[in-house]
């Protein structure tokens, strides 16, 4: 089976590889990524790099054709930015992999979204994959991953699409270092009451939903999978054992709900009409996400994909501060 891995030198992707070059039932992987860190590197006779924009048609359509699965991870993520650059990324770059795919009769698509789609301003509890959607999605991320997902169902093509919740583990940029920053230039508090319960998803969970994915029976095929580590945490107590690994203290001072939601929208009126590049430090999403309940029912993904998570929220916790802090003793080195 040969398999092209989109955003393979990125957290998630990078990760994918390191495990699929261990398959035998895998002959070669197409890896691509807009440019290729060192660090993350993996250096196999499976593996060919491909690097390039895939926003780009001539360049999808000088990858290699002799594939079997693709697996999309790529994708802008952020809770601000530009609209034209959101679509770009995440809706121009689906296009052009289905027009390959369908082109090249590959057999699969498997794609990686985002349960941010279900965001509504609301706590939830164990949100299911059909529950209805918000009439409007909270930002232009949530917004361009639907609108990927709702190609991909229309494609005719055979797809899974994944959609896990809050990724962590070794090599994350982009969760727990966005709050490490925020605690280091003290912008960061305990929104609400500090209780509130959260998935986490080790990414080594989502490598694992994805290999299921690619070796998935007919059954499974053609569906949308939420995927966590099927054990809701205090979100905060999660954060301040962060910080407590790194040497950071943990934040104890709370500010109310709605004082940090109204900062939110002055901030981003300011972002939208004076610093239009510039993402605000706070966002009315980041402040849900910080002080809502939020959890998914992952049932689907166990009963038709066989999934069950094979490593705790508490082991991808210090498998992150482990990796951070030698990272952070060898750039000091």
């Amino acid at each position: 089976m040969n398999i092209l891995l989109t955003g393979a030198t990125g957290f998630l992707g990078y990760r994918i590889l390191e495990v699929l070059v261990n398959n035998p039932k895998i002959k070669l992987i197409i890896a691509n990524g807009r440019s290729l860190m060192p660090s993350r590197r993996v250096t196999h006779d499976k593996v060919k790099y491909f690097l390039g924009d895939l926003s780009k048609i001539d360049f999808v359509h000088s990858l290699p054709n002799d594939i079997d699965v693709v697996i999309n991870t790529a994708s802008l993520s952020s809770p601000w930015g530009n609209r034209e650059l959101f679509y770009k990324s995440n809706v121009i770059t689906q296009k052009n992999i289905i027009n390959y795919s369908k082109l090249n009769n590959i057999n699969k698509i498997i794609y990686i979204s985002s349960p941010s789609i279900y965001y509504n301003g609301s706590d939830r509890f164990l949100v299911n994959e059909s529950e209805r959607l918000p009439a409007k999605f909270v930002n232009h991320y949530s917004t361009t991953k639907r609108d990927a997902e709702i190609l991909l169902e229309d494609s005719n093509l055979d797809y899974i699409i994944i959609r896990p919740r809050a990724i962590i583990g070794r090599g994350d940029t982009v969760i727990m270092p966005r709050l490490i920053n925020a605690h280091k230039e003290q912008k960061l508090k305990i929104i609400g009451s500090g209780n509130n319960l959260v998935d986490l998803t080790s990414v080594a969970n989502v490598v694992y939903a994805v290999e299921l994915s690619i070796f998935a029976p007919s059954k499974a095929i053609n569906q949308t999978y939420n995927i966590t580590d099927g054990n809701p945490v205090s979100l905060w107590e999660s954060i301040n054992t962060v910080f407590k690994g790194i040497g950071l203290q943990p934040i104890v001072n709370k500010v109310n709900f709605f004082t940090a939601y109204f900062v939110a929208y002055i901030m981003e009126i300011s972002a939208s009409f004076l610093f239009k590049e510039k993402e605000p430090s706070l966002t009315k999403y980041s402040v849900g996400v910080l002080s809502k309940n939020f959890t998914l029912d992952i049932s689907k993904a166990k009963e038709l994909l066989n999934y069950k998570p094979i490593i705790s929220t508490n082991e991808s916790i210090n498998e992150f501060v482990d990796w951070y802090n030698n990272k952070n003793k060898n750039e000091e080195n």
